[in-house]
């Protein structure tokens, strides 16, 4: 698909209730994730809590991914296959997460510290989820994509991260992955205009270390090229006038971690 499509209102309203159900679906797995947990248990809890609820898993079987989520561990950036192998405290967890409810897509990922995290690791977190409320900041009417890229670039890299190039966030609507391709770089002011009626996945994918990134032989997983921990935060947001409306939600996920910390 080449050009981008505008959303109506109704069609938003759609997206918005695809993006929440991957919201609730990212709050079941907050529920269980923990040491001693497999994230293809994570995999078939996602699936089932999704069917349930009259959805379709969007990434099982999309251009042959064979999941319901992508599940990346550690220095794993994107793509990760769900697998048998129990989490272990320590860990890093990536869990991206799509829908498909009344024809339209929804879209967000989240990163989970499997008990207790190393200091950079937490600041890696931190920092990665930062940069998407900071991206999304600039999805309004009137900037242009590169004010997006500028942002999370600008405040990945003063923190001394690296910001991953070769993967990008997207359009979102009746296809997964629509026009534009929204970088997590770029210069202030480049690229298209935002219009209202644009559906966009802001996804920020930040590496402890350095940028570059490594594509597996399975076809799907990419790392970082020196091993170190990398981040993945991702909202599905419509560009509207003055503030950006986010259409998915971590508060669902937020709840369950305090509560779990509270306990």
């Amino acid at each position: 698909m080449s050009k981008i499509v505008y959303k109506s209102i109704e069609q938003i309203e759609l997206i918005r209730q695809s993006s929440l159900l991957v919201s609730k679906t990212h709050g079941e797995i907050a529920k269980v994730i923990g040491p001693g947990v497999t994230t293809l248990e994570l995999n078939k809890l996602a699936e089932t809590f999704i069917r349930d609820n009259g959805g379709v898993p969007a990434f099982l079987n999309y251009g042959g991914f064979p999941y319901s989520l992508c599940i990346s561990l550690n220095d794993q950036v994107v793509h990760g296959f769900p697998s048998n192998k129990p989490l272990v405290e320590g860990d890093l967890v990536s869990v991206d997460c799509g829908v498909i409810l009344n024809k339209y897509y929804g879209d967000s990922a989240f990163t989970f510290a499997i008990g207790e995290v190393d200091e950079q690791t937490k600041k890696l977190m931190r920092v990665t989820r930062e940069c998407l409320d900071l991206g999304i900041e600039k999805a309004v009417v009137g900037m242009r994509i590169g004010d997006i890229g500028y942002a999370v670039q600008e405040h990945a890299e003063k923190n001394g991260f690296g910001v991953v190039k070769e993967l990008v966030g997207h359009g979102v609507g009746t296809r997964l992955h629509e026009k534009p391709e929204v970088p997590n770089y770029g210069k202030r002011g480049s690229g298209i205009k935002l219009e209202e009626g644009m559906v966009i996945a802001i996804e920020p994918m930040i590496n402890a270390g350095r940028a570059g990134v490594k594509f597996w032989d399975d076809g799907w997983t990419v790392s970082t090229v020196d091993k170190k921990p990398s981040a993945h935060y991702e909202h599905t947001v419509a560009v509207k006038k003055g503030k950006a409306d986010v259409l998915s939600t971590f508060s669902y996920i937020d709840e369950v971690l305090k509560e779990k910390i509270n306990n």
